[in-house]
């Protein structure tokens, strides 16, 4: 089955496997389909190449029936629970409140909370929380939210390693390390790593404390109203309807159609009322005031062909796009927001138009911030991208459908009038129970999530209808996916064979440096290719290598589980990263600024951390 290829010292079987993990890292970083697809199709490879990679078809769908896939399933819909009660915004909201006047205090009081409660909930729901939270610590005291999201992101990444359950790669990195030790390992336990996990977590927020704030640069001002934040000021004119223009008679969706150049209407204004959204079936009449979305030089040909003036003493401006200074119609205020696109959203390769957005949300797009790039033309054609934060103009009743979907997060939106506030003790409590009965051994994490999700829906703090879309799916697939390539770099003995290049290249380094070298190379692949990818990849060339060198392999495995979950130098790394990249205006070498020294920092204070904590 495993041939030997003559003079290499490799057999068929690892040239196979390493070819598959060739491809799929190159998959991983271009992303010309989504990596939990590229999961999928690693598994399929492996089966059909079954007599060189030694994965029957029973092994290759393993993934889906292993202990760690279900009990990340099961984590997301816990998670839910405590993210319907509220009781984190609850939180954020009483800190916004506390330490509102101190920049200082508030950077301490969002790393404690993003930090803290990502070691029990995973982290993204956590960091969709701070985002408005910091949005209102923005207000209050004129810091820029650039200086607070990215030190968000990094904390709750930090604090995903206080328990086993903190991130979805410490429970697969638990499943991996107990299947290829046997019978000489168990898998994690609960609290297993707490104490490194703390150590590293204090660290890292005292590093965010001293140099956040001076690396960190003021991307975005505080207190700055959102049509200068998205630079609208120049693609928001306000004309008038001459009464020889052809718009007159036709409905407003009638009249964008028939105009050949990337403009669009987002108020009319009518005897000194305005109307917003939904504005489709709309006649337009003489002597109406358009606010268009137009660039300068698309209007100059369209005021002649259209016949339009511009409009005399009207200028663009929040209150007059809120229906402040006009009125508003009888279908509600409206207001301006900025709405994030979360990582799991299933708008992803979508544009505006094929969404048809302004008809389906009743909302209009007035611009795109991706990053530190703001975007306003062409917006119709853009492909939509995790970590997108549009400038949306809505009513207050669209603007609430927004922020309980979840495709979205509103980052004005802190509290919300449908928490289930009054389940807190209830779902707080299931969560507490199932980490209990984890911990002290009674019943397997598994079992104990599993029947923390029936308790969670028995008790109402999930509804039934609500669990399939609390799963971020593309996680588990990509867990089910990349679970059988750990077991063909066993089988093959691939890994054996890279933990033979990685000692011999290391001879005379001595244990604890090259504790250190498998840190900080898995942290950095791990900024490329998924969290979960890096570590099924690592693990088992970490044990090997540890068994060749007569260490401690679990110290080995810890040190990669801690630096596949730390990817800091790029948005694109990690889910939190690309959650706060255009909220906070970032540029992309702003991670690494920012991180680099992070990251070099945890790689010493963790290979140290584990040495005097559990010996190698």
């Amino acid at each position: 089955m495993f041939a030997l290829v003559a003079g290499t010292g490799l057999t068929t079987g690892m040239l196979v496997v390493f070819a598959i993990i060739l491809v799929a890292l190159v998959l991983f970083v271009t992303e010309p389909v989504p990596i939990d697809v590229t999961a999928i199709g690693v598994l399929v490879a492996l089966v059909i190449l079954e007599p060189w990679t030694g994965v029957t078809p029973e092994q290759g769908v393993s993934g889906f029936a292993s202990s760690a896939t279900v009990t990340v399933l099961a984590m997301f819909i816990l998670s839910e629970g405590i993210r319907q009660t509220g009781v984190v915004n609850i939180i954020g909201r009483k800190i916004a409140e506390r330490f509102g006047e101190s920049p200082f205090g508030q950077l301490v009081a969002v790393l404690t909370l993003s930090g803290g409660t990502a070691g029990f909930i995973n982290n993204t729901p956590v960091v969709a929380v701070m985002i408005p939270m910091v949005t209102e610590l923005s207000d209050r005291t004129g810091i820029s939210p650039s200086k607070l999201l990215i030190p968000v992101s990094f904390a709750s990444m930090m604090g995903g390693m206080l328990t086993l359950i903190g991130t979805s790669t410490n429970i697969l990195a638990s499943d991996v390390y107990d299947r290829i030790g046997g019978a000489a390992t168990e898998p994690f336990s609960m609290f297993e790593f707490t104490a490194l996990g703390g150590l590293v977590l204090v660290s890292g927020t005292l590093y965010l404390l001293a140099f956040g704030p001076r690396l960190l640069p003021e991307r975005i001002k505080a207190r700055t109203e959102l049509t200068d934040e998205f630079e609208m000021k120049q693609y928001l004119t306000e004309v008038i309807v001459r009464e020889d223009s052809p718009m007159i008679g036709k409905s407003v969706d009638q009249a964008l159609s028939e105009i050949d150049v990337d403009a669009d209407i987002v108020q009319l204004i009518r005897d000194k009322q305005a109307f917003n959204e939904p504005l489709s079936r709309k006649v337009v009449r003489e002597g109406d005031i358009l606010v268009l979305r137009v660039d300068r030089q698309s209007l100059v040909g369209l005021m002649d062909t259209e016949g339009l003036d511009f409009a005399p003493d009207v200028e663009a401006t929040d209150e007059l796009l809120e229906g402040e200074e006009t009125g508003v119609d009888e279908e509600g205020e409206q207001r301006l927001v900025e709405v994030v696109l979360t990582p799991d959203t299933s708008l992803l390769g979508e544009t505006l138009e094929t969404l048809n957005f302004r008809q389906r949300y009743d909302a209009s797009v007035l611009a795109i911030r991706r990053g530190g790039d703001i975007i306003h033309q062409r917006m119709d054609k853009r492909t939509l991208r995790a970590g997108d934060t549009l400038l949306i103009q809505a009513s207050e009743d669209t603007v609430r459908r927004f922020s309980t979907d979840r495709n979205f997060i509103v980052a004005q939106e802190l509290t919300r009038p449908d928490f289930r506030s009054e389940r807190i003790p209830v779902a707080v409590g299931i969560v507490g129970a199932v980490v209990a009965t984890a911990a002290l051994g009674i019943l397997p994490i598994m079992i104990a999530a599993l029947a923390g999700i029936v308790a969670m829906v028995v008790t109402g703090c999930v509804r039934p209808t609500e669990m399939y879309g609390a799963v971020d799916w593309n996680v588990i697939f990509l867990l089910a996916g990349l679970i059988p390539l750990g077991v063909a770099m066993e089988e093959t003995g691939a890994a054996s064979l890279l933990a033979d290049v990685v000692v011999d290249a290391s001879a005379g380094l001595g244990i604890v440096a090259l504790l250190g070298i498998f840190y900080l190379f898995t942290s950095l692949i791990t900024n490329v290719v998924s969290n979960n990818a890096s570590a099924v990849l690592m693990i088992p060339v970490a044990y090997d290598a540890a068994l060749q060198l007569g260490a401690d392999p679990f110290a080995f495995v810890l040190a990669v589980t801690f630096a596949a979950s730390t990817a800091m130098l790029t948005p694109i790394g990690y889910q939190t990263n690309l959650m706060v990249y255009g909220p906070g205006g970032y540029k992309f070498t702003d991670f690494a600024r920012v991180g680099a020294p992070l990251q070099l920092l945890l790689t010493v204070v963790t290979t140290l951390g584990i040495v005097y904590l559990y010996g190698v």
